[in-house]
Parts: structure tokens; C-alpha cells; sequence
């Protein structure tokens, strides 16, 4: 449920169907997880994802799926 644009950097674009990206990152960021977002309209849906480490891509990735589960947000 992510569109993801296109990358040669550390980092991806990602905006997912079905929670806006302010609220993914307030979410995310309540929890200790810590992405980018800007509020520029051609970007604001989405969320600056770093790629790290395996352990903290697999802590992001845990966490999406519990807040998209919860519909926390």
C-alpha cells in the first residue's frame, strides 16, 4: 500500500494509502522512530525514509505494519 519514487540516495520517498504523511511521521516519531517529513505540497504525503541498518529498516518496517494494523492513526 506504499508509493515509493525513485532513489540513487540513502533514502526513499514512500507515501502509503492510507495514512497521510504528517501522520505517519507523528506516529512513527511518538514510538521513537524517527523519518522526514516537509510540508511542500508536491511531497507532503510522503515520508523520508534513511536506509540503515537491517535491525532499524526491520524496527521501521514493525512499526509501520502495527499502526497500519491499529489504524492508529
Amino acid at each position: 500500500g506504499f508509493t515509493v519514487l525513485p532513489s540513487k540516495a540513502n533514502f526513499l520517498f514512500a507515501a502509503s494509502d492510507r495514512v497521510g504523511g504528517e501522520a505517519l511521521y507523528k506516529t512513527l516519531k511518538s514510538r521513537g522512530v524517527l523519518v522526514r517529513h516537509f510540508t511542500k505540497e508536491r511531497i507532503k504525503d510522503y515520508c523520508r525514509i534513511t536506509i540503515g541498518t537491517a535491525e532499524q529498516m526491520d524496527i521501521l518496517l514493525g512499526n509501520i505494519k502495527e499502526i497500519l494494523d491499529a489504524k492508529e492513526v
